[in-house]
């Protein structure tokens, strides 16, 4: 790959030490253009390739029961996790901890050619690294056989090690205003994972698979009639305590982990505890813990010593600790979920079973590899899949569908689609704007020539616009970075963010976000695909300035973050597939 210096850096003062022009000059930094690619080592150091699986010796084990598809708890229908109380709520037990578990963090298949196996799991990652890593904060909770502590979750084994022991009082103070039965799921990330292979641009797909997981994490909730949501006016420090990151001692001469972020899961028809009513509306639930609890809990008992995931690094990318640092959330913010309804859940809402459940799509989402250039969709199937990502704004958090509800932030992803072929739509380029409050901000920061006209038969209140007709198949994959799998499919997509505007709105700690929230989305379009009876990849190698000029974008208001595309998938039978958990002797 190349190393020249990047381009000039547009409103992003090089020399600045504002965190937003950090953030910025990373993002800028770290383009793929034509003549040369973000800087990366070029070739792939297989014998330093790392371990996909973090363990913490030391630590105690406690596996979670392997459950085969017909036992409790039994998935219900896809299409009923999307319906409002249309999943009966299932208690916290080790069985719909596993259940969580199995379908949010856990493998899903091996694939093995010749004498090579390789792990898939439930929720996508760029390139099949996996930087994320998982855990819960479990209190003491009736019928749940688990001590009150913080578990780190091992995919390999699908069991929960035990990172630290919570005083059981101090763990309900610090869930107090949550709903009872609720826990706390986090996130971390190894970023030497994806920068392996990556380099610079890895601190970008390692934000992509955090919201790949989140997204994975809000379905398999849904699976168990649980509500979900991200716990973002939580400051760092505070993430990094919780879940142990910041334990030198624990990460001493190994790949640390960086804190992302922690999300509350509580069971539909939970009830408020009586602390949480004092001084709050009964109808506001907290988006923070409190500090002080929170360093309470991590000066109690540790176990477990992080294993090395490689032997060499070799070059070590300064631009990803610098990011980083710069996006780091340092202040606690008071934010809450508008809106918090604890509504018993009526198992007589649930929706018919018909169709596959939501287990058995799961656990078949693979990332194709290729396309058959041949299958088409209907415009239905396509109509259906941009409602699945459309988030609602507009009202309010709890009534928004699965998987938005989890996110309590506007939308600032909008989509541009390469449709090729979509029975009944022309071939062309058409924009999805996600948020219809954003509508003109998105017609400005576009060639003004554009046309903006709405498809045939497109479903009323969808924000669907067809730009430009032409067969769009070469364009979209010489802008991701000469793919065909962005040319063979029916229809392909960059994701676009409002950039700059929302960065100086937010602050630089919102850059990570932003690819969250391109993670959420690129989830439910893997999901969607395959309920469609087609296939999805995430592409995260394109050529971002060119897309931008395809459109007219000018300046920084709109960044493509991520591509996607949705085809007829081509299988290749040299591979065998074998069960998740073929290796366990249990």
């Amino acid at each position: 790959m190349g190393t020249e210096k990047p381009s000039s850096l547009p409103t992003a003062d090089s020399a600045s030490t504002d965190p937003v022009d950090q953030v910025i000059r990373y993002h800028i930094q770290t383009k793929h253009h034509f003549n040369r690619y973000a800087r990366s080592m070029g070739f792939l150091d297989w014998a330093n390739q790392p371990d996909p699986f973090r363990r913490f010796a030391g630590a105690e084990l406690t596996p979670l029961p392997l459950l085969k598809p017909d036992e409790e708890p039994i998935s219900p229908a896809y299409e009923a996790i999307y319906q409002p109380e249309g999943t009966p709520s299932q208690p916290v037990t080790m069985r719909s901890l596993s259940r969580f578990f199995e379908f949010a963090l856990a493998l899903s298949a091996w694939k093995k050619g010749g004498e090579t196996e390789w792990a898939l799991r439930s929720n996508p990652s760029s390139g099949n690294l996996h930087p994320t890593e998982g855990y819960v904060v479990l209190p003491q909770i009736d019928g749940l056989d688990m001590r009150p502590g913080l578990y780190h979750y091992a995919p390999r084994e699908h069991g929960l090690e035990r990172r630290a022991a919570f005083p059981a009082e101090v763990v309900a103070q610090l869930l107090a205003p949550f709903p009872s039965r609720a826990f706390l799921f986090g996130l971390s990330s190894v970023h030497w994972r994806e920068a392996w292979k990556y380099g610079e641009r890895a601190f970008r797909y390692c934000n992509h698979d955090v919201g790949h997981a989140l997204g994975s994490a809000r379905v398999a909730a849904a699976t168990l009639g649980w509500n979900m949501a991200v716990l973002d006016g939580v400051d760092q420090n505070s993430i990094a305590l919780l879940l142990g990151t910041n334990r030198q001692d624990d990460f001493a001469g190994v790949e640390p982990e960086h804190p992302d972020c922690l999300c509350v899961l509580w069971p539909s028809g939970s009830v408020k505890r009586e602390a949480s009513l004092v001084n709050r509306d009964e109808r506001e639930m907290p988006l923070f813990l409190d500090p002080s609890v929170v360093k309470g809990l991590a000066e109690t008992s540790w176990y477990g010593k992080a294993n090395k995931l490689s032997g060499e690094h070799g070059v070590h990318w300064d631009a990803i600790d610098q990011v980083a640092d710069a996006s780091w959330k340092v202040s606690s913010d008071l934010l809450a979920l508008s809106g918090f309804r604890s509504l018993a859940n009526d198992a007589s809402q649930a929706t018919s079973d018909a169709g596959p459940s939501a287990g058995q799509i799961i656990r078949q989402r693979r990332s194709a590899v290729s396309f058959d250039g041949r299958t088409s969709i209907s415009a239905a199937t396509f109509f259906r899949i941009l409602q699945r990502v459309m988030p609602r704004a507009e009202r309010a958090q709890l009534e928004r569908p699965v998987p938005w509800d989890v996110w309590p932030h506007a939308p600032a992803i909008h989509l541009m689609i390469f449709v090729h072929r979509v029975e009944g739509l022309t071939p062309g380029l058409y924009v999805l704007v996600r948020d219809r409050a954003k509508l003109s901000l998105v017609q400005r920061s576009l060639n003004p020539e554009l046309v903006w006209t709405p498809p045939p038969g497109c479903p009323e209140g969808l924000p669907l616009y067809w730009l430009l007709e032409g067969d769009a198949k070469r364009a979209a994959a010489q802008v991701s970075c000469h793919q065909e799998i962005a040319a063979d499919s029916a229809f392909s997509l960059g994701m676009l963010a409002e950039f700059e505007g929302r960065l100086r709105q937010m602050g630089a700690w919102f850059y990570p976000r932003l690819f969250w929230e391109a993670g959420l989305l690129g989830q439910i379009l893997y999901l969607e695909a395959e309920a469609a009876g087609v296939r999805g990849t995430g592409i995260g190698c394109f050529f971002d300035d060119p897309v931008h000029e395809m459109l007219g974008v000018q300046g920084l208001s709109l960044q493509s973050l991520y591509h996607f595309t949705i085809g007829g998938p081509v299988e290749d039978r040299r591979m065998m597939t074998l069960p998740p958990y073929h290796h366990l002797d249990r």
